[in-house]
């Protein structure tokens, strides 16, 4: 995802000059070296000063310009955080924030480079859009749309490198602002965003198999949120799941839970799966990580009795 976002970035830069890029300490590479060589002046690197690097994107957009803050998802968003909420909220500035390594991605780097707060965060500011797109296809049409039509601040969450596309067979086109069905099915409807899904795919072989038939959807926009197409799914589904790769404290569980209280929908069981709401200190692959955090297809079966 971060290949995809650098490599569609520089062809969109290419025909729009408005569009710059500000980087905290993190190496160019790919795509956003080739952006860097190609257009020395509309890049910079702040080195690790990310209140700097908000501020420079606030004052880009002040004059007319299309910025994008790039740096890990815990650094983009936590280090400058008063920055970006008086900077570029407070003002509704059209500036993307890029998060790289949503949840646990950076797994063995420890607490300091795990993200599993920021959806929480971000979405708790007034103004802020929260983007999470589930693959590297979603990715693009993302970057495309902040690049293209953003009229103020907007968090972009992405994972990091090698994550399979989840939408290439797709049951529907993407469709900004919109939850899009990965693939349908009645029984069950697992709703989710970011990388995590694909655990929802892992769950569908299984459940195939045991006659199961499951729904998946990406929410790739948890703010603004798709009211009409959560309102859909809490009305056609007796058992929803709720998966993300956050904190269990003001994600999409609380989002569609709080959503379904206050519209009388409780003809449906919701479960959510997600990170834990502590520290875990555990280091080792990004697979080990989730399992600490019961973020695991086997727990899923177990909880939901399958």
């Amino acid at each position: 995802m971060r290949n995809t976002f650098a490599e569609k970035f520089y062809q969109l830069a290419k025909d729009d000059k408005r569009l710059n890029i500000v980087v905290a300490d993190i190496s160019p590479a790919g795509a956003m070296n080739n952006f860097r060589k190609d257009f020395p002046e509309r890049f910079v690197n702040t080195g690790v000063a990310e209140q700097i690097m908000i501020s420079m994107v606030a004052g880009m957009a002040m004059r007319g310009l299309r910025p994008f803050a790039y740096t890990i998802a815990t650094f983009a968003l936590y280090r400058p955080f008063e920055f970006i909420r008086d900077d570029i909220c407070y003002q509704n500035l059209p500036v993307t924030i890029v998060g790289i390594g949503g949840g646990v991605t950076y797994s063995t780097l420890g607490g300091t480079h795990h993200a599993q707060e920021d959806v929480s965060i971000a979405r708790s500011l007034p103004n802020m859009r929260v983007l999470t797109p589930c693959d590297p296809d979603e990715t693009k049409a993302i970057t495309e749309w902040c690049a293209k039509n953003n009229d103020g601040p907007a968090y972009l969450r992405l994972g990091k490198a090698g994550e399979p596309n989840l939408s290439t067979s797709s049951a529907e086109k993407f469709k900004f602002g919109k939850i899009r069905y990965l693939k349908k099915g009645s029984d069950i409807c697992v709703l989710g965003y970011g990388t995590i899904l694909s655990k929802a795919f892992d769950l569908d072989k299984i459940l195939t198999e045991n006659g199961v038939s499951i729904s998946i959807v990406s929410i790739h926009s948890i703010k603004p949120i798709d009211e009409e197409g959560i309102y859909k799914i809490l009305t056609k589904y007796k058992k929803i799941i709720t998966l993300e790769e956050m904190s269990s404290v003001g994600g999409l569980a609380d989002i569609v839970k709080s959503f379904a209280f206050d519209n009388k929908l409780f003809d449906c069981e919701i479960f959510n799966f997600s990170l834990k709401d502590k520290f875990i200190h555990c280091y080792g692959s990004h697979d080990d990580l989730l399992e600490k955090h019961s973020l695991t297809v086997k727990n899923i079966m177990d909880k939901l009795k399958l």
